[in-house]
């Protein structure tokens, strides 16, 4: 029991605790923006969607094969911690499709690049929304500043005393002045080692059904903030698109019948024991759609549904890695600036001075004081 104990405590600890957990948060935040560069610059007019995730988590694996190569360090975990995703126009997350399932780019599409990898359990994840072509009007560019623009205070919101609640309110004020919708259902979770959503979360939404708890910000927090923003209801529901994205069920056991089933179970277990994954990198994707079948009647893996709003609507994403440190907070990875917001227009903004210049302010930090000289 004391080894169970021991190991737990090593989940458990932050980078207040021991502080090369921090590095390695840091050398997979920095693939992960490099990644999010990448996949706008291969998010283009005709581009193939499978192609580009396919793209981008190949790099992302080859780059984390880079960093912490010393030969203490080169046995280290590490890979995607949430595979490259494309979804677009009312199409609001986890479209990472098959290349017999995929979809092509279209001129003025808005699209949500979202991925994310690890480095020995501890993640970075980040999303970022374009329109291609650059230009957009309308509701399309509203969503697009409004999840911006509350990326913006959301972060700024996040400090060493505050409360998650907070953090919603804010998302919720900037969503009024551009007329929008935060979309119902998003939690961002407080990660911790191999541990994407954990139990303390910051709700996008706060709904007479849908509260959370109260939690207040402490160093050491590593939080996964993720904005969504609807031009409709903001009622996300299941889309008509087959699902790729899973994660493995640590806590569920079950002895497979098929074949198929053990075959793609066990590379689960190999390659992505903790963390979700995308059956299209599969290399029997074949074999992966038939096994993964029998591993979600049993259990065994969650699904990570393709969801949409209605047709004829925009979704925008923005996802930042924050952590929360004695004295200031910091922007992982995500959290990049728009391209051409020259581009979007609209003739909504931000009214509330008070919430424009916590918008406009940098993000929390302990100012020392001066000691006066002595004379």
């Amino acid at each position: 029991m004391e080894g169970a104990d021991d190991e737990q405590d090593i989940f458990d600890q932050t980078f207040i605790d021991t502080p090369a957990i921090l590095d390695k948060y840091k050398a997979a935040a920095v693939i992960c923006d490099a990644a999010l560069e990448k996949a706008i610059s291969l998010a283009v007019k005709d581009a193939n969607v499978s192609e580009i995730c396919g793209a981008i988590d190949a790099f992302m694996e080859k780059e984390l094969t880079q960093v912490f190569s010393n030969k203490k360090s080169k046995k280290l975990e590490r890979g995607i911690a949430f595979p490259c995703c494309l979804s677009i126009n009312e199409v609001c997350g986890h479209y990472s499709p098959c290349p017999d399932d995929s979809a092509v780019l279209k001129a003025e599409d808005l699209v949500k690049i979202e991925l994310g990898c690890h480095i020995d359990g501890y993640v970075a994840n980040a999303a970022h929304t374009i329109v291609v072509g650059g230009k957009a009007e309308g509701k399309k560019a509203e969503v697009i500043l409004a999840a911006h623009n509350a990326l913006l205070a959301a972060t700024r919101s996040i400090k060493v005393g505050g409360l998650n609640q907070d953090v919603s309110e804010k998302i919720q004020e900037v969503c009024t002045d551009f007329e929008v919708e935060p979309l119902q259902g998003v939690l961002s979770h407080k990660t911790k080692k191999h541990l994407i959503d954990g139990n303390e979360v910051i709700i996008n939404k706060i709904t007479p059904e849908q509260r959370v708890e109260d939690w207040e910000f402490t160093p050491g927090d590593v939080i996964l903030l993720d904005i969504f923003v609807s031009s409709g209801e903001g009622m996300a529901r299941e889309a008509d698109l087959r699902t790729t994205v899973f994660r493995r069920e640590m806590d569920m056991q079950y002895s497979l019948k098929s074949k198929s089933a053990r075959t793609f179970f066990a590379v689960v277990n190999q390659k992505y024991p903790t963390l979700p994954f995308s059956i299209a990198r599969f290399e029997d994707l074949t074999g992966a759609k038939v096994g993964v079948k029998e591993c979600i009647t049993h259990d065994l893996v969650m699904p990570y549904a393709v969801l949409t709003e209605k047709p004829g609507e925009f979704v925008a994403q923005f996802k930042a890695t924050v952590v929360v440190q004695p004295k200031s907070t910091a922007i992982l990875c995500g959290g990049r600036d728009l391209v051409g917001k020259a581009d979007l227009k609209t003739d909504k903004k931000i009214k509330d001075e008070k919430l424009a210049a916590l918008i406009a302010s940098d993000l929390f930090k302990v100012v020392k004081e001066k000691k006066e000289k002595k004379k």
